[in-house]
């Protein structure tokens, strides 16, 4: 490797190993690449206490910076959390392969058999702020889905993803595939993005992960397609007919579990009809476990709030504030998640099963849910192994990217002599 003080020299390097690794991938057997998951599993696991250690550099740095408390929680790895980078490791090996699945085949008249197969999308890049276990996830699902991959992780988790990039070469190792599948980059410099925001000859797609700023410059530079991880405005809508004890659990959940989650609300919208009875019960009981409420005038009486401005919609807090709002109906509930959100997971909490179809049917968010936390918005949750992030765009992905989206496709055809007359 080049000095890393070339950074396009380095970039350049590592774009090119990661394309001839491709080429490589997109054939590999899906045993292999359940062996190297396999393999890199046991790895995290046996260096637990190096990944800790490596942790504990980082944790010092991001004090050090002023992180929030928050951005130090998504930082923070320990015994628990690495068991959880094994488990998404083993269970992503587990998965069925999705390269070279037929998604669709047919006859035609001439003679010609058409088949739709997944293939890989190539060389993927992945942009990432603070959480190291984006390492892990991002690193599995591209080498599932046959895909080399070229890691970026933030200056706050950099000792960290370094420590788990090792132990998902060692998998890579031990299977017999190409150890440039899966690249870290090996420096903090800015500069490094972007190069790999312009480097359309070795990248396929670009994938950020991370807060408004972030995404913001990727979808303003790239040149390389990219799939957009938005910030997740997530907005909770307490129907006139919500059971109070869903409601309380579920609210609870979704913004104290970890505050600093995508998934995690920010916003409650609550149906006038119940605002001074269920609605203050939920204001109270957010409160009393420590949450700021930035409250609108019908709801800033309540003890503990404080008067939401107009910033407060639309915001994404990442810790333990959220925006609370009554509102008329629910269709003025989807007016303010139209105009607020961010199309990443909107949920309605009733009882009402015309309410909740309303709200399905009439919003377009990748996420919908009802009765349901809003921290289940996860590649995990949803059955993936893990994600690489939340695609909030329309455009091939979208909602929590696994390796079945990290896919593209190829027509394969087949005929005895056929001509065209």
């Amino acid at each position: 490797m080049k000095d890393h003080a070339d950074i396009p020299a380095l970039m350049a390097e590592i774009g090119q190993r990661a394309k001839a690794a491709s080429e490589q991938l997109a054939f590999a057997t899906p045993d292999a690449k359940a062996q190297a998951l396999a393999a890199a599993a046991d790895a995290v696991w046996a260096r637990r206490g190096e990944i800790i250690a490596a942790n504990a550099q980082d944790m010092a740095f991001g004090r050090d910076k002023g992180l929030s408390r928050a951005m130090m929680d998504r930082l923070m790895l320990d015994e628990g959390r690495i068991q959880g980078i094994v488990d998404g490791l083993r269970n992503i090996a587990a998965q069925p392969d999705p390269v070279g699945e037929v998604i669709r085949e047919w006859d035609m008249p001439s003679g010609l058999h058409i088949r739709r197969v997944r293939t890989p999308l190539g060389v993927i890049g992945v942009i990432y702020e603070s959480r190291p276990n984006v390492t892990a996830d991002a690193g599995a699902l591209c080498l599932k889905a046959g895909n080399a991959v070229i890691l970026r992780g933030g200056s706050e988790s950099f000792h960290s993803s370094r420590a788990i990039h090792e132990c998902l070469v060692e998998g890579l190792r031990a299977a017999g595939l190409p150890e440039d599948a899966i690249q870290l980059v090996p420096t903090r410099e800015r500069a490094a993005v972007q190069e790999m925001l312009t480097m359309t000859e070795a990248i396929d797609v670009i994938v950020p992960r991370g807060g408004k700023g972030l995404v913001g410059l990727v979808q303003r530079e790239a040149r390389v397609p990219v799939f957009a991880h938005l910030e997740g405005i997530v907005h909770i809508y307490i129907d006139k007919a919500a059971d109070p004890a869903k409601t309380l659990a579920v609210v609870l959940n979704a913004k104290t579990r970890r505050p600093g989650i995508c998934g995690a609300a920010e916003c409650l919208l609550i149906h006038r009809d119940i605002a001074e009875t269920l609605g203050a019960e939920v204001i109270f009981a957010l409160v009393e476990a420590g949450v700021s409420v930035h409250a609108d005038e019908a709801l800033q009486q309540l003890p503990g709030t404080v008067p939401a401005t107009e910033d407060d919609w639309g915001r994404e807090y990442l810790d333990m504030e959220i925006a609370a709002r009554v509102v008329a109906d629910q269709d003025e509930a989807m007016a303010h998640i139209r105009r607020y959100g961010s199309s990443h997971t909107d949920a309605i909490l009733t009882e009402d099963d015309a309410a909740a179809a309303r709200f399905f049917e009439r919003l377009d968010s990748a996420i919908l849910m009802r009765n349901a936390s809003t921290q289940f918005a996860d590649g995990g949750e949803f059955g993936m192994g893990a994600e690489i992030g939340i695609a909030t765009g329309k455009m091939h992905a979208r909602g929590p990217v696994g390796a079945e989206q990290l896919t593209s496709f190829k027509y394969l055809v087949d005929g005895d002599g056929a001509t065209r007359p």
